[in-house]
């Protein structure tokens, strides 16, 4: 793969990384060093590793995305179904961390 720079705006970067993910499988990820954010769906690895950088000022190793389909559910009577999400699992190098009391805007 190219190291190519990926430069975004902080406006950006913000409309990339949507939120956290603090379920106990992503929080038990975490003494790997790797944290889990759902992003939006247009964003690629690329964006999302340099947001990541950008927002928490760390270094980023690698990044997995995954997107996941949304379910079928029946609200008052009517079928629906949920939004698609996608999600990014961040590997980062060794020695950084992402305080976990940070929010993200």
């Amino acid at each position: 793969m190219k190291n190519i720079k990926e430069n975004i705006s902080l406006e950006r970067a913000y409309n990339i990384i949507k939120k956290p993910i603090t379920t106990e499988k992503s929080t038990n990820l975490q003494q790997f060093n790797q944290y889990s954010f759902v992003v939006s769906k247009d964003s690629n690895s690329l964006e999302i590793k340099s947001a990541i950088e950008k927002i928490f000022k760390v270094k980023v190793n690698k990044v997995n995305t995954s997107i996941t389909r949304g379910k079928g559910k029946t609200f008052k009577g009517q079928y629906g179904f949920r939004k698609d999400t996608k999600r990014a699992i961040v590997t980062l190098v060794e020695g950084n961390t992402i305080d976990s009391s940070l929010e993200i805007k």
